[in-house]
């Protein structure tokens, strides 16, 4: 255990567990920030581009992680879990557990393994839409800057990867580890997943392979995704030429998430603006309930509306079928034309909302307080224990950041005031 009882435990290390970390470590305390996955950066590290500057999130990622490797007072732990908390504010004990570390930091990213390896996987991070080896490079921003092995995907007797590391980088007899540390304050910061689209049977996401989600359309447009960064018709591999966007996939539903998720409708018109400009002919059609686009995204709203080619139409989408001529035919109330239309489209993207990670229901049950869909909301939480980001409520990029910056300086005054009274 450690001495020091004044560290502050930053559980997730996506944007705004990384803010947190950095920004209680520059004001001088020291921080454990735990990352349940491999590498840092969580789901905006896939991402092609922010709103509504529509600059790459590799940008913001790379300043964070040069400011992590020159802070000391930040400890980094990847491929680790929260296990158990308990204690009260200034003085709470966490059990960490941390998963085998195949590959150490002797890796130089020589990629001699990745060759070697002779076993495909489904790429989680392109979300299933294709493939990579069992040791692989989280992304190309990978932070810790190293190889992962997926185990359970290898055959029991080989060596191929073990054998082509020159730098004794690799050991796939390693295993688990326990760690407990005691800290003065907890900031959950564990981000969100996308909703499982698989659920929404009316959209048949399962059945026809031109229907994705938002995430997957990220993935499409970026650079080091699938593609390359062109959008091409998973089915067959064809230019996008029309897309169909379907806001309020299952939010803002009562079977499925009862809230807005408040960023879908800025991610789709994001999103519309890559195939514009992917495809100077491309058509876009948005589906929309309500366009929700709060204060300075307006802008950011009205510019894409001026887009001749972006047509937005208010009604649900009743339902998706495949046509004779290999497209998705979408059909559609129209509200404001008073009336039912279809649209034949080369490509349809559910803009599924954003679902809290949460914590395990061991703590939930005990120190930290959900609310009834499962955020870490502000509001139930006992002293010295905190959330930020998404783990609190649905945010943006921008928001995330910033609410962040503000949960540091309350996770810093419990350490300055519990520190104050025990004297």
């Amino acid at each position: 255990m450690t001495e020091n009882n004044k560290n502050i435990l930053v559980v997730g290390g996506g944007i705004s567990g990384v803010s947190v970390a950095l920004e209680a470590a520059e004001t001088g305390y020291d921080v454990i920030l735990v990352e349940k996955n491999p590498t840092l950066g969580g789901m905006v590290a896939g991402f092609h581009q922010y709103f509504p500057k529509l600059c790459p999130p590799t940008c913001g990622l790379e300043i964070n992680y040069r400011r992590l490797r020159a802070n000391p007072r930040v400890r980094v732990l990847t491929s680790t879990e929260v296990q158990s908390l308990e204690g009260q504010a200034g003085s709470y004990q966490v059990s960490l557990k941390k998963a085998p570390a195949y590959v150490d930091e002797r890796c130089v990213i020589c990629d001699k393994c990745t060759a070697a390896c002779p076993v495909e996987i489904p790429s989680g991070r392109n979300y299933g839409m294709s493939s990579t080896k069992a040791i692989h490079l989280p992304g190309k921003m990978a932070y810790p800057p190293r190889y992962v092995i997926h185990r359970e995907a290898c055959p029991p007797d080989c060596k191929e990867c073990l054998n082509a590391c020159t730098y004794n980088a690799i050991d796939l007899n390693a295993q688990a580890g326990e760690e407990t540390v005691q800290v003065s304050s907890v900031v959950f910061a564990t981000g969100w997943k996308p909703y499982d689209a698989t659920r929404l049977e009316l959209y048949s996401i399962n059945k026809q392979q031109d229907v994705i989600t938002n995430v997957m359309m990220e993935r499409l447009a970026a650079a080091d995704g699938p593609t390359q960064g062109k959008l091409l018709r998973p089915s067959d591999g064809s230019e996008v030429q029309s897309v169909a966007f379907v806001q309020c996939a299952g939010s803002r539903d009562e079977n499925h998430l009862p809230y807005c998720s408040a960023v879908c409708c800025l991610a789709s018109l994001k999103q519309a603006r890559y195939v514009r400009e992917a495809n100077p002919q491309a058509q876009v059609h948005i589906f929309y309930i309500d366009i929700r686009t709060p204060g300075k995204y307006e802008t950011f709203y009205s510019a894409t509306r001026a887009d001749e080619n972006i047509h937005f139409i208010k009604g649900k989408v009743a339902g998706l079928q495949n046509t004779p001529e290999g497209k998705v035919r979408v059909e559609a109330e129209d509200i404001l034309g008073g009336s039912k239309i279809t649209r034949d489209v080369d490509l349809v993207v559910l803009a599924t909302g954003m679902q809290p990670n949460g914590v395990e229901p061991s703590l939930a049950a005990g120190l930290v307080g959900l609310d009834e869909n499962g955020f870490i909301a502000a509001n139930l939480q006992k002293p010295g224990i905190y959330s930020a980001g998404v783990a609190k409520n649905p945010l943006d990029v921008n928001s995330s950041i910033q609410d962040s910056t503000g949960t540091a300086l309350k996770a810093i005054q419990t350490v300055v005031q519990t520190t104050a009274e025990s004297r």
